[in-house]
């Protein structure tokens, strides 16, 4: 046990540094299914609309890939599947949580300083690792108690808390694995997230087809599927939960003795030695940000095109939905036609597309900061190379990374719709657009990243804050009825969606705004001291 002490000290300490964005994300995210409750007995007051929504938009492939099964017609069933993608995003924050407290805190230089008193070697693990999970269970508390106190029952009402809690608590321990295993917290976050969307692709795929999908038995590989058959609100089975916390604590003891095995600031996976001489390619700013960034981006790249295809598949579900629901059918005849369900599906899912981008983009920016608080900036500008210039070799990936990356997944959902419809000529180009004009609100996610960093470095982590944000309000700002200035908040609510007249006006203030914050964050990097903590 004495690599535990002064576990206490350090959960005060990250009590205290996250007095804010704790209580905020905890509580922000408790409120959305509790209001989920009122807006939906008020779309389908009587059990006659509850069955209906349970026979037809309950059971429409592209929902159950989405949110995940349903498994009771009453109003905590569909409360909770409409919530189906709440985990995901608490699945994100926990994961960032950790890796923040643990191995960006080595890769600062704190955590070596901290390890010099009376602290164990494993005190900071514990620490984030408690501090999140405790936040997750609060999470689950107060879920609970908002959605008794609306009507539901307490038994669906408990499971439907765990199940969030389940899933932040097995990422929070995916995270403190992760961090055990490369260098720095860009390799240990992205290798969360990772796993975290591998897992819910997983899950996609179980549930796309319903109970009778052959691909069901896929839902018992990934912890979504594991809550997801929890069961809330229709005839929970508490035993999942019991694995759960078997998988959350296998995870916790493979964290615990891989930070054994490794010295502080190390990684147990040993960083590759280049060749002994470089290629001409990798001389020059560019050239080492390439060699920096690359891979990474590969490894982004790759994921959007799964997505993309995922996505593009899934369409066509929209569109049996409208067959099998007269109402729906006339609802969108007098919008536009079938097609109109069909472009605000697109509209939907490509703002999730861009809301990840923005995290590859604020991932991207924010490897300025790793480099400068790693120490190895300094000598790098001790030569004939400027601060703009080292600058630019990265903010190269945070400016067409994000273009890159929409463009594939445009580009694979567009044409794997366009195969499905036969009008891939049709489909193409106007899906593969929606997604582009996703691209300023993205850059103005990683311009937020770039100011912090060149005017006030300690808080430029606090880009990863804008982005979920950004995300609570794109993904559920609708459903809580928030106000109009509220849900301007986000870049991503001034996108134009498929279906709609295009405006070049709102894309044209947010490159702006994303210019002018590049700028403001590029003057401060030039007029600063290198700050290496």
């Amino acid at each position: 046990m004495s690599g535990l002490v002064g576990t206490g000290g350090l959960i005060r300490l990250i009590l205290r540094r996250d007095r804010f964005l704790l209580p905020g994300w905890v509580v922000v995210i408790a409120l959305i299914p509790v209001n989920f409750v009122a807006a939906t007995d008020k779309l389908y007051p009587d059990a006659a609309d509850r069955l209906h929504y349970a026979r037809t938009t309950g059971t429409n492939p592209t929902f159950l890939a989405l949110y995940g099964r349903l498994f009771s017609a009453d109003l905590g069933g569909i409360v909770a599947q409409r919530s189906g993608f709440i985990p995901v995003v608490v699945g994100l924050i926990s994961a960032l949580t950790v890796v923040r407290h643990t191995r960006a805190e080595e890769e600062a230089g704190r955590r070596e300083l901290l390890g010099a008193t009376v602290t164990g070697r494993g005190a900071g693990l514990a620490a984030a690792l408690i501090v999140t999970m405790a936040a997750n269970l609060v999470l689950a508390a107060l879920l609970t108690a908002g959605t008794t106190a609306q009507g539901l029952p307490f038994a669906g009402s408990l499971a439907f808390g765990l199940q969030l809690a389940a899933g932040g608590c097995v990422f929070a321990a995916v995270a403190g694995v992760t961090a055990q295993l490369g260098e720095s917290a860009g390799a240990a976050r992205g290798a969360a997230i990772a796993v975290l969307g591998g897992a819910f692709a997983v899950r996609m795929a179980a549930d796309v087809g319903g109970a009778g999908n052959s691909l069901s038995w896929l839902g018992w590989l990934s912890p979504f599927g594991w809550t997801n058959r929890a069961r809330a609100y229709g005839g929970e089975r508490w035993w999942t939960f019991a694995l759960l916390a078997a998988l959350i604590a296998v995870l916790v003891a493979a964290a615990g003795t891989l930070s054994a095995r490794r010295d502080v600031g190390a990684g147990i996976l040993p960083p590759r030695l280049g060749p002994a001489e470089a290629p001409a390619r990798l001389s020059g700013a560019f050239g080492l940000g390439w060699r920096l960034q690359s891979r990474a981006l590969y490894g982004w790249l790759a994921g959007f095109l799964a997505l993309g295809v995922i996505f593009g598949a899934l369409a066509e579900g929209v569109e049996d939905m409208v067959r099998d629901n007269p109402d729906l059918k006339e609802i969108f005849t007098r919008l536009g036609g079938q097609s109109a369900i069909t472009d605000a599906y697109f509209a939907s899912v490509l703002s999730i597309v861009g809301l990840i981008v923005a995290a590859y983009s604020v991932t991207a920016a924010l490897r300025l900061r790793t480099e400068e608080a790693a120490q190895r900036a300094e000598p790098l500008l001790a030569t004939a190379t400027g601060r703009l210039r080292w600058a630019s070799g990265h903010l190269v990936f945070a400016v067409l990374g994000p273009a890159a990356a929409l463009a594939v997944a445009g580009a694979a959902a567009g044409l794997t719709h366009g195969l499905n419809s036969g009008d891939v000529g049709g489909q193409l180009p106007r899906v593969l657009g929606a997604a582009m004009a996703q691209l300023p609100a993205v850059w103005l996610a990683g311009a937020i990243a770039v100011a912090l960093f060149g005017a006030v470095p300690r808080l430029a982590p606090a880009a990863w804050a804008a982005v979920a944000v950004f995300t609570l309000i794109t993904m559920f700002g609708a459903g809580l009825d928030l106000s109009r200035w509220a849900l301007d908040v986000s870049p991503f609510t001034h996108v134009p969606k498929l279906g709609q007249d295009f405006a070049i006006a709102p894309l044209a203030w947010l490159t702006a705004i994303a210019a002018a914050l590049s700028a403001v964050g590029l003057v401060g990097l030039r007029r600063r001291d290198l700050a290496g903590h």
